[in-house]
């Protein structure tokens, strides 16, 4: 998707580049019912992957086409998923993202990610799998937002 084309411009091929998950991952994903595409004219403009991490709804992946970029999209795709997790009793959402990257973790705190001061276990062994892949564990940033009561 060209959601990482962004990173080309600061200096990271490797992540403008990095494909998109397999085809059996998102299967799995849609199978289980943790996948949500946003689409926009009926076409796909974005789309989120979650996974459960220490009991939380960890954000796997969101991703929102440039075309449709600044729009929401993104903001509503992690709406439904807190829904979701209401739903099944999760007390929170989380994700890992770029420390240093300029709209990633300004991004979330604005819609009420915060950094996670203590990495739970599970969330710690996300990292290290991270870093099997070549993300630099001092480079990622935690974060955590609880999941809000429903609006009447």
């Amino acid at each position: 998707m060209s959601a990482g084309e962004a990173f080309r411009a600061i200096g990271m091929p490797e992540v403008a580049d990095d494909p998109p998950p397999p085809l059996d991952v998102l299967a799995e994903h849609q199978r289980d019912g943790r996948a949500w595409v946003a689409e926009v004219g009926g076409v796909v403009a974005g789309y989120v992957l979650v996974e459960v991490v220490d009991g939380n709804a960890h954000v796997a992946q969101v991703s929102v086409h440039a075309d449709h970029a600044r729009r929401g999209i993104g903001s509503a795709l992690l709406d439904h998923v807190e829904s979701w997790a209401r739903e099944r009793g999760l007390p929170a959402l989380t994700l890992t993202t770029f420390r240093a990257v300029p709209w990633n973790g300004p991004y979330y705190a604005r819609l009420g990610f915060e950094e996670v001061a203590e990495v739970t276990p599970e969330l710690a062994a996300l990292v290290a799998r991270e870093a099997d892949l070549g993300l630099d564990p001092a480079e990622r940033l935690c974060m955590r937002r609880a999941v809000r009561r429903a609006q009447a």
